[in-house]
């Protein structure tokens, strides 16, 4: 039976391919438009604001610094989380680059034993986050032409992801699985320091060799990306041409139409369904409120799309973790971002001068060059790192105190 549904679903697989190659045959320039709009997207976003990132983790792990913050960071991850001390790292970055970086990262942890399958099922749905560039430079100043909606759409999607990430650690609770990153290991920064120097020990690696194999890794991966991104770009202007995008905005409508969403709002829905740059996009452009384009937004970079997906799903082949986790919470985090954006919009402030003084740095930014903004960003992620560590050694502290004084009493 089993072997039965895995031959239905290669056939099923197969028909589309043909009709996806038979519909660029008979429209190839729409073929064509698409490429290039998914072409230029990578090139002039996507590849700029990730490579550093990418690169910046891939020499972070190859010199063990996941290892020492895998012990280092325990105190903090596993009693919100539960996830082991190295999910800071994958957090933090996160957080602060795009996707698909988080799953990368979850992916080589899963594969250095360093986290167990339900963990990294934990780590990958609630880390993977749009770009902080993208939500308040793109999509704010670029497509809303308000800068002070960045705080609006980044806030709602970070605090959505972090109720996630508090909500999935009872996910797999039985999980008698451990992994072997910190399981028996005493919590002290002696310990992570020995970690540390363990693993490099271990590998040791040549300065040139580490650097050339993690710029080659990188930009191996972000092609791998572009890949997806034009094979979307084309097949979003296929639908379109084919009407098979109205057909599921009709489909969406059955469902938001009767919560008092406008209908104008749903081929930006059913275009982000796809992909979340083009449906941002046309959500900014919709003809309807404010608050409704912006929920719509919340919704689309929540959900992030199929395209983001299928690079997610890309970034874990090899591994034996499962995708479904990370679906239903793209699910969840659609619903949530739209109904905290809900909470935190207010047009006599966001509009207003009120809100500029809050998100000033972040305006002032955007006026700068892609390099200043992204050398900002990858500053708050060592800030970030530097913070948690920092809350860890107190806590640790505190436990130390503890154990003294019940020794005394």
């Amino acid at each position: 039976m089993v072997r039965k549904k895995k031959d239905l679903l290669t056939l099923l697989w197969t028909l589309l391919a043909v009709c996806f190659v038979l519909a660029m045959i008979n429209q190839p320039r729409v073929v064509y438009q698409g490429a290039t709009t998914g072409l230029i997207t990578w090139w002039e976003i996507v590849f700029p604001s990730l490579l550093p990132f990418f690169i910046a983790s891939e020499i972070l792990m190859k010199l063990g610094l996941v290892r020492f913050m895998g012990v280092l960071l325990e105190p903090v991850m596993r009693p919100l989380f539960n996830v082991p001390g190295a999910g800071g790292f994958v957090m933090v970055i996160g957080f602060t680059s795009g996707f698909p970086i988080g799953s990368m990262v979850t992916a080589q942890l899963r594969k250095q034993g360093l986290c167990t399958r339900v963990e990294a099922e934990r780590l990958m749905s609630f880390t993977n986050n749009s770009s902080p560039l993208f939500m308040l430079t793109a999509v704010a100043v670029g497509m809303f032409k308000q800068p002070e909606l960045g705080i609006v759409i980044a806030g709602a999607h970070y605090l959505a992801n972090i109720c996630l990430g508090f909500c999935l650690r009872f996910y797999g609770r039985n999980d008698r699985e451990y992994s072997c990153a910190v399981h028996g290991q005493e919590w002290s920064l002696k310990q992570a320091f020995h970690a540390l120097l363990e693993h490099q020990r271990r590998e040791s690696p040549a300065l040139g060799k580490l650097l050339g194999e993690a710029v080659s890794s990188s930009v191996n991966k972000l092609i791998n990306i572009g890949g997806f991104i034009i094979l979307f770009a084309v097949i979003i202007r296929l639908f379109n041409e084919a009407g098979i995008i109205d057909l599921i905005a009709s489909g969406i409508g059955l469902l938001l139409v009767p919560l008092g969403f406008s209908p104008e709002i749903l081929n930006a829905l059913a275009s982000g369904f796809f992909e979340m740059t083009i449906g941002t996009k046309i959500a900014s452009e919709a003809a309807t409120t404010q608050l409704q384009s912006l929920m719509a937004v919340g919704m689309i970079l929540g959900w992030s799309g199929l395209s983001i997906h299928a690079q997610v799903a890309s970034m874990i082949a090899g591994t034996d973790i499962s995708m479904k986790p990370f679906i239903f919470s793209r699910i969840a985090h659609a619903l949530l971002a739209a109904c905290f954006t809900w909470l935190f919009y207010r047009p006599a402030t966001v509009s207003g001068a009120a809100a500029l003084p809050v998100v000033a740095p972040l305006i002032n930014s955007c006026n700068c060059s892609t390099p200043a903004v992204i050398a900002v960003y990858l500053s708050v992620m060592v800030l970030l790192l530097l913070m948690l560590v920092l809350i860890s050694l107190i806590i640790q502290l505190f436990l130390m105190a503890l154990r003294l004084v019940s020794r005394v009493f």
